[in-house]
């Protein structure tokens, strides 16, 4: 029914609703009779049953609209119920109120809603034919039960206009429950509050726990815990929660929430009032306290279950091997199947489907495929989750014959490739590089009847313009067009990237335009993708302009956008346009990232300001921004191209002790930096602070006042900064980078990568680390030496390992010449 409909009906002046009754005949044991026959004749289906019925009522002397509220009531088959009201069409019988009642009863039933539309529009044109308040709230019950709860809402505001009553609880509830379920808590609380504001009236009840729940829920589904608490404290009183069902819907929303203690504390709560614990309040627990990998606490509620004689069901036991799986907890998560196995928990397909794509994502593929033989030996029935990992897996590893033959086994299985299969399939080609290969699975979709979907043509026409294959890419989008698959903002998005990505600017533009004209809205990827062109090409204003163009249309721009439009100012060497848009990213409260951090840093290292570079640094930090590579590589950068070392060198070092792995980049600044000072960097920069010298520097001047060569001095200050910050295996690549240029290892070399063996804990391992007759023999003084520089900057654990295998090393020399 449509609002158009529903806004010629007039109200019916707010009056109190009556018990209808029919008015112009008695319901007498004649009719009664009479409306039985109908029902036979009906059931019967005979040739001439028209005919048969208009003899009867002709003989009976009753016309057929006084038994039709009877016959729709009696029977139950929707399609007799249609028939016979077609009779009473043909017939010209004027039906009243109570007969489309109960025919809009039984069509509402039977979930016959295109009919029911039909009857509605009928009956609520004037008021002897308007149905009763009960079949009305019978609609809307199966309106909202069947997903159609816009409908049931502007019947219900009908009812309410109309009748100036409510639907009954039942119908209340119905749509409460769908309008929750669709995340429309607006009407929700506008339904709740009429219920509440006539409960206790006139009207009876019009409130009950089912229906406070649903709208705790929905509070709780929206993270709106404590607002769904203080509406159960409002109808039974502060601090009280009456049953169990209110205490699980609390303790769901908390953990979904990521509040665990808050639900935990819940736990406890209704535990001490005497409440038992259900598995939904255990299941809910246990999932908040998974998704945090707090496993020892899941363990420990596993055991209380246990304890108090509850079975623990086969979903928490899923949950919580999934959960292990994706925190990394392989062990963990093998041993939690080994417990399930233990206490007679029959593993289901969901288990399996879990083992299988963890040991697919661990690389293990002949093990899922072991695993996927197990399903079937145990007679359980593998499904779709069951082959993709396997099929991606076989992808990823080249092996396409494996995948091609998986997927024959998955048909003989009885599992036929569905859309999602072949796109599984086709996606993995494509990662894989193997574009062909991925087009040809997509010509066998075709040959076998499945279309591909806008999804699957996206995959294809991007691993083909990575490929520098946009022709054949724009002929796939011709191809979707005759095949009537309407192309989505994602494959418009991947199209016009791919005209910047092979330089054609002006196509990309072209075509950004024209699926703007024909109405088709390119979404925030497409948006984002055209900002992108803009930004490359320099068109800074124009990117600009596209920005207040989604804001028209109601797109929300995301970090990527403001990442972009950041990072194009910067290399247009426009910082102050780059700050203008930092600013209005931090007025609409979202969180700047890596990038957008990481552009900014490099436009004031671009003006020479390293000083409000380094304020941006620490910016980022306290904000939980870890800076990455690219950051500290543009500051070390700058700062050696300003000459000033001891700040290349404390950033270089808060790099390492960040953990993040420099890369040749990196060393290439700090190389040239340190070279374009020597041979005394120290004394050219000490007037830049008057702190401690940095690790670097010390080393680096150490090695020139010794009269080492200066290549090999920086090479081997860096290689040592790496081995005392335990990155190790950074440090020997750069020992073998250093040694390609013409620079072999040399005794400082040794005793730096000494002390790094030791510092990550294989000081047994050191001979298969270390290949000494690729160094130079070292010099024992030397090596002592720099052994003992390095010892300041390490532990003395691993300053005494490297220490004696320094002297191992010196008397294994010795005792071979």
């Amino acid at each position: 029914m449509s609002k158009a409909i529903l806004s010629l009906i007039k109200p019916l002046h707010h009056h109190q609703p009556k018990t209808k009754t029919p008015t112009n005949f008695v319901i007498t044991p004649r009719i009664k009779r009479l409306a039985d026959e109908v029902c036979e004749i009906l059931r019967a289906q005979e040739k001439k049953w028209e005919e048969t019925l208009q003899n009867r009522f002709f003989q009976e002397e009753i016309a057929p609209s006084e038994v039709a509220h009877l016959v729709f009531d009696k029977i139950r088959d929707c399609e007799l119920g249609l028939r016979f009201f077609g009779f009473l069409s043909e017939s010209s019988s004027s039906l009243d109120g109570f007969a489309y009642s109960s025919f809009l009863k039984l069509l509402a039933r039977s979930k016959v809603f295109a009919e029911v539309e039909n009857v509605l529009t009928e009956c609520l044109q004037g008021e002897e034919k308007l149905p009763t308040r009960e079949a009305l709230d019978v609609v809307i019950h199966n309106y909202a039960e069947s997903g159609l709860v816009s409908k049931a809402l502007e019947l219900f505001s009908f009812v309410l206009k109309n009748y100036n009553a409510l639907p009954r609880l039942t119908a209340c509830n119905s749509l409460l429950n769908g309008l929750v379920m669709d995340g429309n808590m607006e009407a929700a609380w506008r339904v709740y509050d009429e219920m509440a504001k006539r409960d206790g009236g006139s009207e009876g009840m019009c409130l009950d726990n089912y229906s406070v729940c649903i709208m705790v829920k929905g509070l709780c589904k929206e993270g709106n815990v404590e607002k769904g608490r203080r509406l159960i404290e409002k109808r039974w009183g502060r601090n009280c929660i009456p049953n169990i069902v209110f205490y699980n819907t609390l303790i769901d929303g908390y953990c979904k929430k990521g509040d665990v203690e808050r639900a935990y504390g819940l736990l406890e709560e209704l535990k001490a009032k005497g409440f038992l614990p259900t598995q939904e309040t255990y299941g809910a627990i246990i999932n908040g306290f998974c998704k945090r990998g707090d496993f020892e606490k899941v363990d420990r509620i596993l055991k209380e279950m246990e304890s108090g004689g509850m079975e623990v069901n086969i979903r928490v036991y899923n949950n919580v091997l999934d959960a292990k799986y994706k925190r990394g907890f392989v062990g963990e998560a093998l041993e939690t199947t080994r417990k399930m196995i233990e206490v007679g928990c029959k593993l289901d397909i969901v288990t399996y489907n879990t083992l299988i794509s963890n040991a697919c994502r661990d690389g293990n593929v002949q093990e899922a495929e072991n695993i996927l033989k197990k399903v079937t030996n145990c007679g359980l029935v593998p499904n779709k989750l069951s082959f993709t990992p396997l099929i991606h897996a076989y992808c990823k590893k080249g092996d396409f014959d494996k995948a091609s033959t998986l997927l024959v086994y998955m048909t003989e299985c009885g599992q036929k490739p569905d859309l999602k299969t072949y796109g599984g399939l086709v996606h993995g080609f494509v990662v894989a590089g193997e574009v062909d290969a991925a087009l040809t699975i997509r010509n066998k979709m075709v040959e076998r009847g499945i279309s591909p979907d806008a999804c699957i043509y996206n995959v294809l026409m991007n691993g083909l313009c990575k490929k520098d294959r946009f022709d054949e890419a724009k002929n796939l989008l011709l191809e979707m067009l005759d095949r009537n698959v309407s192309p989505d903002n994602y494959v418009y998005a991947t199209l016009v990237d791919g005209y910047i990505r092979s330089g054609d600017f002006d196509d990309a533009k072209k075509l950004f335009d024209d699926i703007v004209k024909r109405g088709v809205d390119p979404g925030l990827v497409g948006y984002n993708a055209m900002i992108k062109g803009y930004c490359r090409f320099g068109f800074m204003k124009d990117a600009i302009f596209c920005l207040k163009r989604m804001a028209r249309r109601n797109i929300s721009p995301d970090q990527f956008t403001y990442s972009t439009i950041i990072d194009g100012y910067i290399k247009q060497n426009d910082l102050h346009g780059a700050l203008s848009v930092f600013c209005r990213l931090i007025k609409r409260s979202y969180a700047p990232n890596v990038v957008t951090y990481t552009s900014l840093v490099s436009g004031f290292c671009r003006c020479g300001n390293i000083a409000r570079a380094e304020i941006f640094l620490k910016g980022m930090q306290l904000n939980g921004v870890l800076p990455n590579v690219v950051t500290y590589t543009v500051l070390i950068g700058s700062s050696c191209k300003e000459g000033k070392l001891v700040k290349a060198s404390s950033f270089f070092e808060e790099m390492l002790m960040s953990k993040c792995n420099p890369n040749d980049v990196t060393f290439h600044y700090l190389v040239n930096g340190l070279l374009n000072n020597s041979p005394c960097p120290i004394s050219s920069t000490q007037s830049e602070s008057d702190r401690e010298i940095p690790m670097l520097l010390d080393i680096f001047g150490k090695m020139v006042t010794d009269g080492s060569n200066p290549v090999s001095s920086a090479y081997n200050s860096i290689i040592a900064c790496l081995c005392l910050n335990g990155m190790l295996e950074t440090a020997l690549q750069l020992t073998d980078k250093m040694s390609k240029k013409g620079f072999p290892p040399d005794s400082v070399t040794l005793a730096a990568l000494l002390h790094g063996v030791c510092s990550v804990g294989k000081f047994k391992e050191w001979r298969n680390i270390i290949i000494t007759p690729k160094l130079i023999q070292p010099k024992a003084d030397v090596a002592l030496k720099y052994l003992s520089i390095f010892g300041q900057y390490s532990t003395r654990q691993a300053s005494s390992e490297a220490s004696l295998i320094l002297h191992t090393l010196l008397k294994e020399r010795k005792s071979n010449e």
